[in-house]
């Protein structure tokens, strides 16, 4: 089945150069009207003029996705434009890589702005004209750094978490909206991780292998909450599970008992990915359950 997205609309923030850029040439290629978003305007206008080179529909706006007044009059240029929005790729984020004994809770703050709120204010832009339209769908950019933790990026690993329980909730709450939330954990060669890897690996990690993962999340038959990995043309499920556990009880010896048992409490045996919050909750009455029952 080929994927194609004509007439449909998407925003790409951050999509002057790297993983941006080459999400919206990859959307722009499947037929997707798209909004070039970037902190600068000469590159952003750069990529929408790519794009029309190559026979697509394409225009650019330059704001800052932390600026919240600022993506309201993108979303409603496009809609003046052309009446709907589609897709969103939240895309937009910075670095600012330090120790946490070494970082300054001014780098800290910014970080979780730009990436976090960015895609916040983004999100809320377009969610209720999702709603209406009754479609829409949304990609959250995570990371490696925020599922399993990365040395020196606290505060990008907290703030690209944070978008995973964002997209968590979205998704629930847009499910009978038609409004698809994803998360993409990219794996690429950019401005952001040049240094970080040795020039023959990162000559692997071209942006170019991960945006086909983000065609995919953009498609009408996308799944949703789900973490999908990308990285040098290869890609996997992230999942958040919940183990079976142990019940305990609430006895003056409780933390003791979950040290003896920590082993059985971890054991990923028939571990679950839950529906929704409520589930842990469900689960732990049914181990106290369990456990009367064999009282």
């Amino acid at each position: 089945m080929t994927i194609r997205l004509n007439d449909q609309v998407a925003i790409v923030t951050g999509a002057g150069g790297g993983l941006g850029r080459c999400h919206a040439l990859a959307l722009a290629a499947r037929g997707a009207k798209v909004v070039v978003n970037d902190l600068g305007a000469e590159p952003a206008e750069a990529v929408a003029e790519e794009i029309r080179a190559a026979g697509g529909e394409a225009i650019s706006h330059a704001c800052s996705v932390s600026d919240y007044d600022a993506v309201e009059a993108m979303v409603s240029k496009v809609m003046d434009q052309w009446g709907r929005v589609d897709i969103l790729v939240n895309n937009a984020g910075i670095l600012r890589d330090k120790t946490f004994a070494k970082m300054e809770l001014d780098d800290f703050k910014t970080v979780l702005d730009v990436h976090l709120m960015g895609s916040v204010n983004c999100t809320k832009a377009v969610w209720e004209i999702m709603r209406n339209q009754q479609y829409g769908r949304i990609v959250m950019t995570t990371s490696s750094s925020g599922l399993f933790g990365n040395f020196g990026q606290s505060n990008y690993g907290a703030a690209k978490l944070a978008l995973v329980g964002l997209m968590q909730t979205l998704s629930l709450e847009g499910h009978k909206y038609n409004i698809r939330v994803n998360s993409l954990a990219p794996t690429a060669a950019t401005q952001m991780t040049e240094g970080l890897m040795p020039p023959e690996v990162l000559e692997k990690l071209k942006p170019e292998t991960v945006s086909p993962g983000v065609v995919f999340l953009c498609s009408e038959d996308a799944p949703s909450r789900t973490i999908l990995a990308a990285g040098a043309g290869s890609f996997e499920t992230a999942h958040i599970t919940l183990t079976k556990g142990v019940y305990i009880g609430d006895d003056e010896d409780a933390a003791d008992q979950i040290a003896a048992h920590f082993a059985q409490i971890s054991d990923r045996t028939g571990d679950q990915v839950p529906g929704m919050g409520s589930a842990q909750g469900q689960q732990e009455i049914s181990n106290l359950i369990a456990s009367q029952q064999k009282g």
